[in-house]
């Protein structure tokens, strides 16, 4: 799923030193599902520290056309991935549009802002996957309007067995810049956490709906 695994290795580093990304297992924060978790993760900070976005930007523009070629249009996910598409667009000189998760409560209620045409082909960009729930409802958003998804790139992905078995009964083909295992290896390495801590976060990893911090 990950683009490669020096990319990987980077993203974890970058997110951990601007606190895009923080772990704090012995006081887990609360997700707005109700699920205790570990981790934090704020992938619009990384906008704010040019060096960190620009090699997003890159290397989400390397996977795309390494793995699907330059498609017609890229779709950012309302609203977290909205300026990061952008700027993938921008970089390849394409349209961009971008999905919301519901319509406007006014004008013209739409669910896909920006111009597109019917048969065109899209890639859609994400930045952060959990269950994958909401970022193939933008999938099947595009799809029903007539559109040909080719695949979806993000910068970070929790790698929930759920979320892999969404994507596949999907059909549809992703890849991320970084990943759960790499930024746990990272940290470790760095110090940021304890060994003891290694394991509560991958117990969470596990079992996410159920983890409770001992």
């Amino acid at each position: 799923m990950i683009l490669d695994t020096e990319t990987a290795k980077q993203v974890a580093k970058s997110l951990l030193q601007i606190k895009a990304i923080i772990l704090n297992p012995s006081d887990p924060f609360v997700w707005a599902s109700g699920w205790k978790s570990p981790i934090y993760c704020d992938n619009r900070i990384t906008l704010s520290h040019s060096e960190v976005r620009t090699f997003i930007r890159q290397h989400l523009v390397e996977g795309i056309l390494s793995k699907y070629g330059k498609p017609d249009v890229i779709a950012g996910v309302a609203t977290g991935a909205i300026a990061h598409g952008v700027l993938v667009a921008q970089e390849l000189g394409l349209p961009f549009v971008y999905v919301r998760a519901s319509p406007k409560e006014h004008g013209r209620q739409n669910l896909i802002e920006g111009k597109i045409e019917s048969g065109q082909s899209v890639v859609v960009i994400e930045d952060l996957i959990s269950s994958g729930k909401s970022s193939l409802a933008a999938v099947k958003t595009l799809e029903d309007g007539g559109f040909k998804v080719n695949g979806m790139g993000a910068i970070f992905s929790y790698g929930f067995e759920e979320a892999e078995q969404n994507f596949k009964n999907a059909n549809c083909e992703l890849f991320t810049l970084g990943n759960y295992e790499t930024l746990i290896s990272q940290a470790l390495e760095t110090k940021y956490i304890s060994n003891d801590e290694v394991e509560l976060l991958k117990e969470w990893r596990e079992g996410p709906s159920t983890w409770k911090n001992r």
